[in-house]
């Protein structure tokens, strides 16, 4: 794969961390996850790829990844593609972090991918439920095959 791919994340428990981390390792690139907190939205112009992960935290995403977003101004993302996913309990009732942050993106110009991603955690600090990693392998397959 030719493509320069950047994995974003914020996380309050490590069980999005565990998620960008698995992301990253199988797009095979070399390169490890950025903490949304360790990178400048200057810099996405270095990447074709861009993956935003958070868990919801009061129906959001988390404080650090919405000042993130909102920073990028329109266009800037003009000619990348994204994918978001989130982290979440199973509630009949929860807020949609992914689908937030991919909105963020495509106003900012780019190319949302495929459709954003929950990932599940037992409880509000987890751990993951069995079976998500498998679940995120799968999802950056699909993504793999769209590029």
């Amino acid at each position: 794969m030719s493509e320069r791919v950047i994995v974003i994340y914020d996380s309050t428990f490590g069980n999005t961390k565990i998620i960008a981390e698995t992301i990253s390792g199988e797009f095979k690139t070399g390169t490890k996850p950025v903490h949304v907190s360790e990178i400048s939205v200057e810099a996405l112009s270095d990447f074709d790829i861009i993956i935003v992960g958070s868990p919801i935290i009061g129906w959001k995403p988390t404080e650090k990844t919405q000042l993130f977003l909102d920073s990028i101004k329109a266009g800037m993302l003009t000619g990348k593609k994204a994918a978001t996913f989130d982290t979440r309990v199973k509630l009949f009732i929860h807020g949609d972090a992914a689908k937030k942050m991919a909105e963020k993106l495509k106003n900012a110009g780019a190319e949302i991918i495929i459709d954003p991603q929950p990932f599940y955690v037992k409880g509000k600090e987890g751990p993951l439920y069995d079976g998500e990693i498998d679940g995120v392998k799968s999802w950056v397959k699909k993504i793999i095959a769209l590029l």
